[in-house]
């Protein structure tokens, strides 16, 4: 069998939305799914709670030794759509790389659709749909994880729910699994 490729994420979000817990729970699914090499951590400044927040997460068939950040990611997924006019989210995305944004918009919205392969999902939507707010702020991590495997071929909603379930327990764990059906649901995918 041929190994595929190493697959290397970086997400954007703000503090207090979860982007280092959603790089956490993505490779644990990853793993669930047979990938046998897989890398999830944050990039630490300063940071506080709706400050920019950057985490990184590589997923591969083989064990992973490089231990840098992700220069050139595959995937970006971003969590908060306004970071996009403050950081450059897209800096080093490769050639036909994967966005994976949380806003109302649809794919063709964003001018650089025509450069890289988008996908959008209402994460925040869904988030105070499950009234997952902390501090008033929408958590839109696990909403955000459902609408990756509409992206990524390398994890299965499935698996994101089993992760998600043995994060949380009780009512908390069947509203952010719900949360992951409902963006896996309602993703759009421009590609």
């Amino acid at each position: 069998m041929t190994s595929r490729p190493l697959i290397e994420i970086c997400l954007h979000g703000r503090g207090g939305q979860g982007s280092v817990t959603a790089a956490n729970l993505l490779v644990s699914a990853a793993l669930k799914d047979g990938n046998k090499g897989v890398q999830a951590f944050p990039f630490f400044g300063a940071e506080r709670r709706g400050a920019p927040v950057k985490a990184f997460a590589r997923i591969s068939d083989e064990e992973i030794y490089l231990r840098s950040e992700v220069y050139s990611p595959d995937i970006v997924i971003i969590l908060d759509e306004s970071i996009m006019g403050i950081v450059d989210t897209l800096k080093g995305l490769k050639k036909n790389g994967r966005i994976l944004i949380n806003t109302t918009k649809g794919p063709d919205d964003f001018d650089f659709s025509k450069k890289y392969n988008v996908a959008t999902v209402d994460a925040t939507g869904v988030a105070i749909k499950y009234d997952s707010l902390v501090g008033g702020i929408p958590v839109v991590n696990t909403p955000i994880l459902g609408a990756v495997p509409k992206i990524l071929d390398r994890v299965t909603l499935k698996s994101i729910q089993e992760t998600v379930k043995n994060k949380w327990k009780g009512e908390l764990a069947d509203k952010n699994v719900k949360a992951t059906q409902d963006a896996y649901d309602s993703v759009e995918v421009g590609f």
